[in-house]
């Protein structure tokens, strides 16, 4: 068995646990640019201590690299947990995070994330540098 066996992926329009990322279709070689990051974003994804998206990852694959470079690793490690009681404490980490980066050469960014319950999950969006 590989790892690419228990990675699903589908389009985050209609699954709720694939990891959204939104970033600029094209961009100018080593300037400065976002990428917003999230699980949930268009059908809500559960925030609770029994169901919740543990963390996401982000790379990135040159066109003509062989192999994916790690970008950032977020976690989320607090659900509503307490002494009290499942979904009972005082605060609840969302599933988004930022990165900025900068980038020489056109590629693909890749994200992986994890639901407690359903699992690994994937997404991608190619960039193009211009000029």
């Amino acid at each position: 068995m590989k790892i690419a066996d228990v990675i699903q992926s589908a389009d985050w329009k209609i699954e709720k646990h694939a990891p959204v990322i939104e970033a600029p279709e094209k961009v100018a070689a080593g300037e400065k640019f976002c990428v917003d990051l999230s699980v949930g974003k268009e059908i809500a994804h559960p925030n609770t201590t029994e169901h919740n998206i543990r963390w996401i990852k982000l790379y990135f694959k040159p066109d003509n690299g062989k192999f994916a470079y790690e970008i950032g690793s977020y976690e989320f490690n607090v659900h509503g947990e307490s002494v009290e009681g499942a979904n009972k404490g005082p605060v609840y980490a969302e599933p988004v995070a930022k990165a900025v980066l900068k980038i020489s050469t056109s590629g693909t960014l890749l994200a992986t994330s994890y639901c407690n319950i359903h699992g690994l999950w994937e997404s991608s969006k190619a960039i193009a540098v211009e000029g």
